[in-house]
């Protein structure tokens, strides 16, 4: 199993659909890996850790089947390998609930999704700009 330069787990086909070709506007090399289900998101993980690869940035969308996103960045956190990965929830919520929970169980940013797809090639290219260009890592 190759990793992507981004995991993201994502039970919108359509919204993952198009954010994949909002990130080919950003950078066409970037590579996307998409699973839908939580349990489905940790078996992958588990295979990253088996292979001794990983991605450079995990997004998890807040409400999915299986386990949530909140129970994925729990589990990443738990994981030695794939704890220092930069985890980012993008979610539709932008309740503070769901924001101080994402915080307290270790995620790196917090992005409420936006409306349009100019809006998300924005985003992503800001997502892209600080997280593989900015941002020092211990990976």
């Amino acid at each position: 199993m190759i990793s992507p330069d981004i995991f993201y787990v994502e039970d919108d086909q359509d919204f993952a659909f198009i954010l994949e070709h909002a990130m080919k506007e950003v950078r066409e090399d970037l590579t996307l890996s998409v699973v839908e289900d939580g349990r489905d998101a940790i078996r992958s993980l588990e295979k990253f850790v088996e292979n001794k690869n990983k991605p450079k940035l995990i997004l998890l969308d807040l409400n999915l089947p299986g386990l949530s996103g909140l129970d994925i960045l729990k589990r990443i956190k738990e994981i030695p390998y794939l704890r220092f990965t930069p985890v980012i929830l993008f979610s539709t919520s932008d309740d503070p609930t769901d924001v101080k929970a994402s915080y307290e169980f270790g995620a790196n940013a917090y992005i409420t999704k936006p409306s349009g797809y100019n809006n998300l090639v924005t985003c992503i290219r800001s997502m892209h700009e600080f997280w593989f260009n900015q941002n020092r890592t211990i990976n």
